[in-house]
Protein backbone atom coordinates (compact mmCIF):
# COMPACT_ATOMS: atom_id res chain seq x y z
CA UNK A 1 0.00 0.00 0.00
CA UNK A 2 1.65 3.30 -0.85
CA UNK A 3 2.49 5.91 1.48
CA UNK A 4 -0.72 8.07 1.40
CA UNK A 5 0.70 11.17 2.39
CA UNK A 6 2.96 11.32 -0.75
CA UNK A 7 -0.68 10.89 -2.71
CA UNK A 8 -1.03 14.80 -3.88
CA UNK A 9 -4.48 14.31 -5.64
CA UNK A 10 -6.22 17.83 -5.35
CA UNK A 11 -3.28 19.94 -4.84
CA UNK A 12 -1.72 22.07 -7.47
CA UNK A 13 1.76 22.91 -8.42
CA UNK A 14 2.95 25.83 -10.48
CA UNK A 15 6.68 25.56 -12.00
CA UNK A 16 8.45 28.22 -13.26
CA UNK A 17 11.16 27.33 -16.11
CA UNK A 18 8.87 23.75 -16.00
CA UNK A 19 8.92 23.42 -19.62
CA UNK A 20 12.68 21.29 -19.28
CA UNK A 21 14.99 20.37 -17.11
CA UNK A 22 15.01 20.28 -13.21
CA UNK A 23 11.61 21.85 -13.62
CA UNK A 24 10.16 19.32 -16.03
CA UNK A 25 11.48 16.60 -13.68
CA UNK A 26 9.55 18.04 -10.53
CA UNK A 27 6.02 18.61 -12.84
CA UNK A 28 6.34 15.29 -14.40
CA UNK A 29 6.86 13.74 -11.05
CA UNK A 30 3.74 15.78 -9.08
CA UNK A 31 1.31 14.88 -11.73
CA UNK A 32 2.65 11.53 -11.68
CA UNK A 33 1.65 11.38 -7.95
CA UNK A 34 -1.63 13.08 -8.45
CA UNK A 35 -0.90 16.87 -8.52
CA UNK A 36 -2.73 19.44 -10.97
CA UNK A 37 0.35 21.43 -12.62
CA UNK A 38 0.98 24.69 -14.10
CA UNK A 39 4.62 25.21 -16.10
CA UNK A 40 5.62 28.96 -16.89
CA UNK A 41 8.57 29.11 -19.54
CA UNK A 42 9.69 31.98 -22.20
CA UNK A 43 9.70 29.60 -25.09
CA UNK A 44 6.07 28.71 -26.92
CA UNK A 45 7.20 25.50 -28.47
CA UNK A 46 8.78 23.80 -25.26
CA UNK A 47 5.62 24.80 -23.45
CA UNK A 48 3.71 22.38 -26.09
CA UNK A 49 5.58 19.94 -25.64
CA UNK A 50 6.35 19.41 -21.78
CA UNK A 51 2.55 20.09 -21.76
CA UNK A 52 2.07 17.15 -24.17
CA UNK A 53 4.71 15.00 -21.76
CA UNK A 54 2.60 15.99 -18.55
CA UNK A 55 -1.28 15.36 -20.06
CA UNK A 56 0.12 11.51 -19.90
CA UNK A 57 -0.31 11.19 -16.39
CA UNK A 58 -4.48 12.35 -16.50
CA UNK A 59 -4.39 15.32 -14.08
CA UNK A 60 -4.85 18.28 -14.79
CA UNK A 61 -1.95 20.55 -17.05
CA UNK A 62 -1.64 23.67 -18.43
CA UNK A 63 1.52 25.76 -19.76
CA UNK A 64 1.73 29.45 -20.03
CA UNK A 65 4.05 31.82 -21.67
CA UNK A 66 5.73 34.00 -18.75
CA UNK A 67 8.81 35.83 -18.55
CA UNK A 68 9.58 35.75 -14.76
CA UNK A 69 11.68 38.85 -15.00
CA UNK A 70 8.96 41.05 -15.76
CA UNK A 71 7.24 42.19 -12.74
CA UNK A 72 3.53 42.78 -14.59
CA UNK A 73 3.83 39.47 -16.65
CA UNK A 74 4.13 37.49 -13.41
CA UNK A 75 1.26 38.93 -11.60
CA UNK A 76 -0.87 38.54 -14.70
CA UNK A 77 -0.27 34.81 -15.05
CA UNK A 78 -0.66 34.21 -11.08
CA UNK A 79 -3.63 35.29 -11.92
CA UNK A 80 -4.68 33.36 -15.08
CA UNK A 81 -2.92 30.37 -12.65
CA UNK A 82 -5.24 30.72 -10.06
CA UNK A 83 -8.76 31.50 -12.52
CA UNK A 84 -8.03 28.41 -14.40
CA UNK A 85 -6.80 26.37 -11.05
CA UNK A 86 -8.67 27.83 -8.36
CA UNK A 87 -5.64 27.87 -6.30
CA UNK A 88 -1.85 27.50 -5.97
CA UNK A 89 -0.52 24.85 -3.18
CA UNK A 90 3.23 24.87 -4.12
CA UNK A 91 5.43 27.12 -6.13
CA UNK A 92 8.77 26.06 -7.36
CA UNK A 93 10.66 29.00 -8.50
CA UNK A 94 12.66 27.61 -10.41
CA UNK A 95 13.55 29.34 -14.03
CA UNK A 96 17.09 30.80 -14.43
CA UNK A 97 19.88 31.68 -16.46
CA UNK A 98 23.42 30.72 -16.92
CA UNK A 99 26.41 33.04 -16.00
CA UNK A 100 27.98 31.07 -19.47
CA UNK A 101 31.98 31.42 -19.51
CA UNK A 102 32.46 35.58 -19.36
CA UNK A 103 35.19 37.72 -18.80
CA UNK A 104 36.85 38.08 -15.38
CA UNK A 105 35.06 39.68 -13.10
CA UNK A 106 36.75 43.30 -12.92
CA UNK A 107 35.75 43.20 -16.77
CA UNK A 108 31.99 42.46 -16.17
CA UNK A 109 29.19 44.66 -17.50
CA UNK A 110 26.35 46.05 -15.82
CA UNK A 111 24.43 44.86 -18.40
CA UNK A 112 25.41 41.04 -18.20
CA UNK A 113 25.16 41.41 -14.31
CA UNK A 114 21.45 42.48 -14.54
CA UNK A 115 20.98 39.94 -17.45
CA UNK A 116 21.41 37.22 -14.95
CA UNK A 117 20.26 39.18 -11.88
CA UNK A 118 17.09 40.01 -13.49
CA UNK A 119 16.17 36.43 -14.23
CA UNK A 120 17.46 34.55 -11.42
CA UNK A 121 16.82 36.73 -8.43
CA UNK A 122 13.91 39.60 -9.01
CA UNK A 123 12.24 36.41 -11.14
CA UNK A 124 11.96 34.47 -7.62
CA UNK A 125 11.19 37.73 -5.89
CA UNK A 126 8.22 38.73 -8.42
CA UNK A 127 7.02 35.02 -7.99
CA UNK A 128 7.05 34.01 -4.55
CA UNK A 129 5.72 37.32 -3.75
CA UNK A 130 2.67 36.60 -5.97
CA UNK A 131 2.57 32.86 -4.28
CA UNK A 132 3.59 34.51 -0.58
CA UNK A 133 0.14 37.00 -1.14
CA UNK A 134 -1.98 34.15 -2.24
CA UNK A 135 -1.04 31.76 0.36
CA UNK A 136 -0.99 34.38 3.50
CA UNK A 137 -4.99 34.91 2.03
CA UNK A 138 -6.14 31.53 1.88
CA UNK A 139 -4.55 30.88 5.05
CA UNK A 140 -4.56 27.19 4.43
CA UNK A 141 -1.00 26.12 4.07
CA UNK A 142 1.47 25.75 1.06
CA UNK A 143 4.88 24.81 -0.31
CA UNK A 144 7.53 27.42 -1.11
CA UNK A 145 10.70 25.66 -3.17
CA UNK A 146 13.38 27.55 -4.92
CA UNK A 147 15.96 25.92 -7.28
CA UNK A 148 19.33 27.18 -6.36
CA UNK A 149 22.76 25.73 -7.12
CA UNK A 150 26.55 24.33 -6.07
CA UNK A 151 27.34 28.15 -6.86
CA UNK A 152 25.95 29.48 -3.89
CA UNK A 153 27.99 27.40 -1.39
CA UNK A 154 30.88 26.91 -3.54
CA UNK A 155 32.99 29.29 -5.88
CA UNK A 156 32.79 29.43 -9.25
CA UNK A 157 35.15 31.78 -11.07
CA UNK A 158 33.50 34.47 -13.19
CA UNK A 159 29.92 33.43 -12.11
CA UNK A 160 29.86 35.78 -9.32
CA UNK A 161 26.66 36.91 -10.56
CA UNK A 162 24.96 33.89 -10.90
CA UNK A 163 26.31 32.84 -7.36
CA UNK A 164 25.18 35.97 -5.96
CA UNK A 165 21.35 34.99 -6.97
CA UNK A 166 22.34 31.45 -5.75
CA UNK A 167 23.22 32.65 -2.39
CA UNK A 168 19.87 35.42 -2.27
CA UNK A 169 17.71 32.30 -3.20
CA UNK A 170 18.72 30.36 -0.06
CA UNK A 171 18.56 33.42 1.98
CA UNK A 172 15.34 34.80 0.49
CA UNK A 173 13.96 31.11 1.47
CA UNK A 174 15.07 30.95 4.95
CA UNK A 175 13.87 34.56 5.95
CA UNK A 176 9.83 33.06 3.99
CA UNK A 177 10.80 30.52 6.07
CA UNK A 178 10.32 32.16 9.38
CA UNK A 179 7.36 34.77 7.97
CA UNK A 180 5.50 32.18 6.53
CA UNK A 181 5.50 29.79 8.93
CA UNK A 182 2.14 31.15 10.89
CA UNK A 183 0.35 30.17 7.53
CA UNK A 184 1.32 26.72 7.38
CA UNK A 185 3.69 27.81 4.60
CA UNK A 186 6.64 25.86 4.72
CA UNK A 187 9.63 27.31 2.10
CA UNK A 188 12.56 25.21 0.94
CA UNK A 189 15.48 25.46 -1.55
CA UNK A 190 17.15 22.53 -3.73
CA UNK A 191 20.89 22.94 -4.78
CA UNK A 192 21.30 20.82 -7.93
CA UNK A 193 25.13 20.03 -8.52
CA UNK A 194 26.18 18.74 -11.94
CA UNK A 195 22.59 18.00 -14.15
CA UNK A 196 22.14 17.29 -17.89
CA UNK A 197 20.10 20.41 -19.01
CA UNK A 198 19.85 22.47 -22.20
CA UNK A 199 21.96 25.15 -19.82
CA UNK A 200 24.56 22.50 -19.48
CA UNK A 201 24.66 20.93 -22.52
CA UNK A 202 27.53 23.08 -23.65
CA UNK A 203 30.09 22.16 -21.03
CA UNK A 204 29.02 18.92 -20.82
CA UNK A 205 30.42 18.42 -24.34
CA UNK A 206 33.32 20.39 -23.65
CA UNK A 207 35.85 16.68 -23.38
CA UNK A 208 38.30 18.62 -20.83
CA UNK A 209 35.42 19.74 -18.37
CA UNK A 210 34.10 16.51 -18.31
CA UNK A 211 37.07 14.95 -17.97
CA UNK A 212 38.19 17.74 -14.81
CA UNK A 213 34.61 17.28 -12.99
CA UNK A 214 33.28 13.66 -13.74
CA UNK A 215 36.11 12.40 -11.51
CA UNK A 216 34.76 14.74 -8.69
CA UNK A 217 31.23 12.78 -8.70
CA UNK A 218 31.22 10.30 -6.86
CA UNK A 219 28.48 8.61 -7.87
CA UNK A 220 30.04 8.99 -11.27
CA UNK A 221 27.70 10.33 -13.74
CA UNK A 222 25.79 13.50 -14.31
CA UNK A 223 22.58 14.29 -12.50
CA UNK A 224 19.22 14.25 -14.63
CA UNK A 225 15.95 15.21 -14.20
CA UNK A 226 14.23 12.54 -12.95
CA UNK A 227 16.99 12.75 -10.64
CA UNK A 228 14.42 15.64 -8.69
CA UNK A 229 11.06 13.70 -8.60
CA UNK A 230 11.18 12.76 -5.56
CA UNK A 231 12.19 15.47 -3.58
CA UNK A 232 9.27 17.41 -5.40
CA UNK A 233 6.81 14.92 -4.62
CA UNK A 234 8.20 15.21 -0.98
CA UNK A 235 8.42 18.89 -0.74
CA UNK A 236 4.77 19.25 -2.47
CA UNK A 237 3.03 16.29 -0.03
CA UNK A 238 1.83 16.20 3.73
CA UNK A 239 4.93 14.26 4.35
CA UNK A 240 7.12 17.59 5.06
CA UNK A 241 4.69 19.82 6.62
CA UNK A 242 7.05 20.21 9.46
CA UNK A 243 9.88 20.60 6.93
CA UNK A 244 10.82 24.10 6.51
CA UNK A 245 14.00 26.52 6.25
CA UNK A 246 15.64 23.93 4.92
CA UNK A 247 18.52 23.12 2.00
CA UNK A 248 18.63 19.32 -0.08
CA UNK A 249 21.87 19.21 -1.83
CA UNK A 250 21.40 17.19 -4.76
CA UNK A 251 24.44 16.42 -6.75
CA UNK A 252 25.81 13.24 -6.43
CA UNK A 253 28.39 14.04 -3.03
CA UNK A 254 30.05 16.13 -5.78
CA UNK A 255 30.02 18.69 -2.77
CA UNK A 256 31.06 16.45 -0.19
CA UNK A 257 34.59 15.22 -2.17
Amino acid sequence: MAYKPFDLSGKVALITGGNGGIGLGFAEAIAASGGDVCIWGTNAEKNEAALAQLKVHGTKVAAMTCNVADESDVDAKFAETLKQFGRVDGCFANAGVSSGRGAPFWEMTTEEWKRVTSVNLDGAFFTFRAACRHMAERGDGGRLVGTASLAAVSGQARGEHYAATKGAMVSMIYAMAVEMARYGVTANVVLPGWITTAMTEKAFAWEKFAANVMPRIPVRRWGEKEDFGGIAVYLMSDASSYHSGDTFLIDGAYGRF
